[in-house]
């Protein structure tokens, strides 16, 4: 069976503070997981960048912040883990600690999920060293926008989506984006779309909060957002 890779932002996980939406998604993902394997890496969303804000305000170096960040990726992946399980999934319970567990743990389960793993690495990052180590050539970026547009469409209301791009417009895109450090909130990982391109994955950035594109994105049809190739 073909791998695919979904990066999931926490943000959308824990919309509005809510468990509809993760009930809906492992629903999605239990079924198609019928179909294909999937391999899930979970971000920490506000959650983590509120814990990271607040240790900032304290004094915490940027390597601290980014271990308190990973944490939150962690106990988002194992909520989705619950929800997965609620639907009968072949999932493993404990999130891994490295993509290396992940791709091991893949053989065993139709569905893996785990979130950060070292500082400095992004779950954007972790997503594409996984797509990279089992060979997937699809990787899906769920976010909580339309896809990569030209400026931020939260401040700029002549920000235009943009439905096909190259690795190297993508880069661009991210150069623009805000300041670095733990939690960064960007489009996507600069460290991921090296690997991307350099591994030839096809990525697909969608709003994960669009169930119905979403899956769209993981089983190949034409969805709403961007493609990057």
């Amino acid at each position: 069976m073909k791998h695919t890779v979904i990066s999931i932002g926490g943000s959308i996980l824990l919309h509005e503070e809510k468990t509809d939406y993760i009930l809906k998604l492992a629903k999605m993902l239990a079924a198609l997981s019928k179909e294909k394997k999937i391999s899930i890496v979970t971000g920490g969303g506000w959650v983590a960048r509120y814990y990271i804000k607040a240790g900032r305000s304290i004094g915490a170096s940027e390597e601290y912040l980014d271990l308190v960040g990973i944490d939150v990726t962690r106990v988002n992946a194992r909520l989705l883990i619950i929800a997965l399980m609620s639907e009968g999934a072949n999932v493993n319970i404990d999130p891994p600690h490295t993509v290396e567990e992940a791709a091991g743990l893949s053989e065993k389960h139709g569905i893996v999920v785990m979130g950060g793993t070292v500082p400095g690495h992004t779950t954007d990052a972790v997503s594409a060293m996984l797509a990279s180590s089992l060979g997937a050539k699809v990787l899906i970026n769920a976010t909580a926008v339309d896809g990569v547009y030209t400026a931020d469409p939260k401040k700029d209301r002549d920000a235009q989506q943009i439905p096909v791009m190259s690795y190297d417009e993508l880069r661009t895109i991210i150069e623009k984006s805000g300041p670095k450090g733990a939690g960064p909130n960007v489009v996507f990982d600069p460290v991921a779309t090296d690997i991307i391109e350099r591994e030839k994955i096809e990525t697909r950035i969608v709003n994960g909060l669009r169930l119905e594109e979403l899956k769209k994105a993981i089983t190949g049809e034409q969805f709403l957002g961007t493609l990057v190739r």
